[in-house]
């Protein structure tokens, strides 16, 4: 078989490894997609007191912690307090400026055979809440790329923050709308700069681009898509299993890559192939805000914020990989970087491919 038959093969067979993902659509647990581990945590506001409860996965989190979150699913009451003793540490509520006092503390609910748990804590203040500061250390237990993705609610009123190791307060005025758009850009920043998946696919596409023209078309496309799939998913109308996302996510980049390498693209129309697979990227964006069950208002700024993170994020890239890109193309070296560029990054696809489809 020659080198361009088994290129061709492995594009034909795209459509047939689609269908047999359809039947592997379990959802995946938080912090499947590259970019840091992420928890999701409601905070309630009601009268003198404050609800803190705060949903984990062990997957993408240190292994001591791991094991204590599966132990503590399982009913071991001693995981389950280290736990909720971390949650009282590292969480600070205070009310007009004076700290609320941690008290009651569970698992919700109790035991589950479900592979995450969420663990709720009850917070005292002296007086009714007017003015909270709220403050997550949970990154000096959980990891530095770990994650709090916090919804606020308060009588008559919700807001969201993302809570990162740079970004560890925030404050809220109880009938003043919420702040926390600039959270979530920063978010979009990192996810996109830590994602190495989808920015293993946006230099495998720009790798055979060809002129300015045909690369802005490319790099429109892909931002076009997934911005539009971002916002689909996250406003919950369309919904794809997380597994089926990772596993097209990793398809994408080894599709391209064999392109790259057997088949003589067509450059100017390789905007249809970047807008194709940058519908599925969305998807895989989409997956830190949606599980935040944001009412809709929240949930729109929140995305906006976002979204422009991964654009930023996405042009400091392109920024970056472009002028190389040029150079490169002025010297006598270019066809053999990009074969041995497009080879690496289709054996990492194809990997991911596996690993993410069967195992």
């Amino acid at each position: 078989m020659t080198a361009r038959a088994a290129g061709a093969l492995l594009m034909s067979l795209a459509p047939l490894l689609l269908a047999l993902l359809t039947s592997l659509g379990a959802p995946a647990p938080a912090g499947a997609h590259t970019g840091g581990a992420n928890g999701y945590a409601t905070i309630t506001i009601g009268g003198d007191g404050v609800r803190y409860s705060l949903t984990l996965w062990p997957a993408p989190l240190p292994a001591a912690v791991a094991a204590q979150i599966r132990r503590a699913g399982a009913g071991e009451t001693a995981a389950r307090d280290a736990l909720l003793g971390i949650v009282r540490g590292k969480i600070t509520v205070m009310a007009q400026g004076r700290r609320c006092l941690a008290t009651n503390g569970a698992l919700s609910p109790p035991s589950s055979a479900a592979e995450s748990v969420t663990l709720v804590v009850d917070f005292a203040c002296e007086r009714a809440v007017r003015e909270l500061l709220i403050r997550d250390d949970l990154f000096d237990a959980l990891g530095a790329d770990y994650h709090t993705l916090a919804r606020i609610d308060g009588p008559g009123a919700s807001t969201q923050f993302a809570f990162t190791p740079d970004a560890r307060e925030t404050r809220v005025t109880l009938g003043a709308a919420g702040r926390g758009t600039a959270s979530f850009l920063l978010l979009g920043v990192e996810h996109i700069l830590t994602g190495w998946d989808h920015l293993l696919f946006l230099l495998v596409l720009l790798l055979r681009g060809g002129g300015w023209l045909s690369l802005a078309k490319i790099i429109t496309a892909f931002t076009v898509a997934h911005s539009v799939t971002l916002a689909l998913a996250v406003l919950d109308v369309v919904h794809v299993p997380d597994r089926l996302v990772e596993a097209v996510i990793a398809l994408s980049i080894a599709a391209v890559a064999a392109e790259n390498l057997f088949l003589s693209p067509v450059v100017a129309r390789r905007w249809i192939v970047s807008f194709a697979f940058g519908l599925v990227h969305g998807f895989g964006f989409s997956a830190a805000l949606r599980e935040l069950g944001l009412p809709a208002q929240g949930l729109l700024l929140s995305l906006l914020g976002f979204n422009a993170g991964v654009e930023a994020g996405q042009a400091l890239v392109v920024a970056v990989a472009l002028p190389a890109l040029a150079l490169l193309r002025r010297t006598r070296w270019e066809p053999r970087m990009v074969w041995s560029s497009s080879l690496a990054i289709l054996l990492v696809g194809i990997a991911l491919f596996v690993e993410r489809a069967f195992f």
